[in-house]
């Protein structure tokens, strides 16, 4: 759990913004929704293979890039 210490003279909205900064980095958000709906096993397989291939891809992209 992102603990956040409100500093002196700090506004509510900043201590807001680097709580939420916090959860968005620790990945709570995410995890939350991955955990609303069961997911078939196949269905993670699958979800998991286009991430992989996703990142591949983009990898490959980003290495033409700089070759070229």
């Amino acid at each position: 759990m992102p603990l956040v210490k409100i500093k002196e003279d700090e506004t509510f909205e900043n201590a807001l913004r680097r709580f939420k900064r916090k959860c968005e980095k620790s990945g709570i958000l995410s995890e939350l929704k991955k955990r609303q709906h069961y997911e078939k096993p196949s269905a993670k397989r699958k979800r998991k293979m286009l991430a992989a291939r996703k990142k591949t891809l983009k990898r490959l992209a980003q290495e033409r890039r700089l070759m070229g």
